[in-house]
């Protein structure tokens, strides 16, 4: 009898590892579906990525120094010429951008 009670035992065992590998398995693939649908709400929604954001300000942020270094190369060349350039109107901030460049 403790043949058969240990080899009861070994095949409960094999079950429960069994039912716990398909458990995981079926955990991964819900959580692969959950990521599938946020992404596509997100999509519709017209969120984008946080690596994409981050590149267009980066993008953005050069284009601003570039404009500066050349409004600077003009006002010396207006300078040298003896050019009074017109008044200058403010630059309007973006939101959240601070008034300090």
């Amino acid at each position: 009898m403790t043949t058969t009670s240990s080899r009861f035992f070994d095949e409960l065992a094999k079950l429960a590892t069994n039912a716990a590998g398909a458990a995981q398995g079926v955990r991964r693939e819900i959580d692969t579906l959950v990521k599938a649908q946020v992404e596509r709400v997100l999509n519709d929604v017209g969120v984008v990525k946080r690596e994409d954001f981050d590149v267009v300000r980066e993008m953005a942020q050069k284009a601003r120094e570039e404009n500066d270094r050349l409004l600077e190369r003009i006002a010396v060349l207006e300078a040298r010429l003896g050019i009074t350039p017109p008044a200058a109107e403010p630059r309007s901030e973006s939101p959240g951008e601070t008034a300090t460049h």
